[in-house]
């Protein structure tokens, strides 16, 4: 048996385990997948991911509010993700944890299929705890030619704009005071922060700051039809939802995991609905 996990708040209604357990049954082998919820465990993060390790878990998926946390507990060889300072999944192997971002190639492979061949342009990113940082990489790796950090945290926006432009790709990199004002004249919204989530709700952007952009993507997927999303399809945004990116990092996931081929179609048909 394969013993995966994911550490999070709030994740009741997280489809991890239906995309992991069937994805070892389209394979052949047997996965048991576990929701950890630090409060629920009477544990802190730290005691849960060592409760995993323990006993046997072959690696984790980290989710909110812990994954920049999580690069402390393990070793990170790629540079891109040590760029990013953040973790969402995490191997197991004999000579320690090894830690990956398959949010950061998760919302690559997700943009690309919803709007192959169009421009990311000016994006407002609204969020820069860890999801926001993997996407805000994705966002470099796209081609963006400008990106407004915001988030209630102006240190966390700063940090994350100096990152990005670190990377010298000639992009526009700065932090905006509101997300209002960092959605005027973007081609591109994004939600990286939890509202919308189940058990939290809200939306980071009103509709009427919306009007004008071409795309918007919302991290959040339980629900998969959040409030930013509803607003975005109202203003005439093409929409990316948060499922196609837990879709994306999940098949990437999968492969840190256990290297196994996987039916993606298949996987995608076993889980929908």
């Amino acid at each position: 048996m394969i013993r995966l996990g994911l550490i999070g708040d709030n994740i009741a209604a997280s489809k991890a385990p239906l995309l992991h357990e069937t994805a070892g049954r389209l394979a052949g082998v047997d996965v048991r997948y576990d929701r950890l919820v630090p409060k629920d465990m009477g544990l802190g993060f730290d005691g849960v991911f060592d409760h995993a390790r323990e006993s046997g878990f072959r690696g984790l998926n980290v989710t909110y509010p812990y994954k920049e946390r999580a690069t402390a507990r393990v070793h990170v060889s790629d540079p891109l993700v040590q760029a990013i300072g953040a973790v969402n999944t995490v191997r197991f192997d004999a000579d320690g944890p090894q830690g990956f971002n398959t949010d950061y190639s998760g919302f690559m492979r997700a943009y690309r299929a919803a709007r192959a061949g169009q421009d990311v342009g000016r994006v407002c990113l609204i969020g820069a705890g860890g999801v926001g940082k993997a996407v805000g990489f994705a966002l470099i790796g796209l081609g963006a030619t400008d990106i407004r950090c915001v988030d209630t945290d102006t240190d966390k926006a700063t940090t994350l704009a100096r990152s990005l432009a670190a990377q010298e790709t000639g992009a526009r990199i700065h932090v905006a005071p509101s997300a209002e004002g960092a959605a005027k004249d973007a081609d591109g919204i994004i939600n990286c922060t939890p509202l919308g989530m189940e058990g939290i709700g809200g939306t980071p952007l009103p509709e009427a700051a919306m009007r004008g952009a071409s795309w918007a993507f919302d991290a959040v997927y339980t629900p998969v039809h959040t409030p930013f999303l509803q607003s975005a399809k109202r203003a005439g945004l093409d929409i990316i939802s948060g499922y196609e990116l837990f879709f994306g990092q999940g098949i990437d996931a999968w492969e840190v995991f256990t290297g196994l081929p996987l039916d993606t179609a298949a996987l995608r048909a076993a889980i929908s609905g």
